[in-house]
């Protein structure tokens, strides 16, 4: 199985952000698991993706506490 290996513009797609909004998530470190391969930042699309559903179940944690 290969994983599809995308860029700083693809995340910032997924992410409606932009690229810009995403070199800063990675300087920071809070951007999805990435890696610098031949000088460039890469991403594996699935990374991204579990990135998003991490987001949404922090959400769901703290909107289940909210409303205790």
């Amino acid at each position: 199985m290969t994983d599809r290996i995308i860029f700083i513009p693809d995340v910032a797609r997924m992410l409606n952000r932009s690229a810009a909004q995403v070199r800063w998530m990675v300087a920071n470190g809070t951007a999805p698991r990435h890696a610098k391969i031949a000088g460039r930042v890469c991403f594996k699309e699935k990374d991204v993706e579990a990135f998003i559903e991490a987001a949404f179940a922090e959400a769901d944690t703290q909107t289940a506490a909210a409303g205790r």
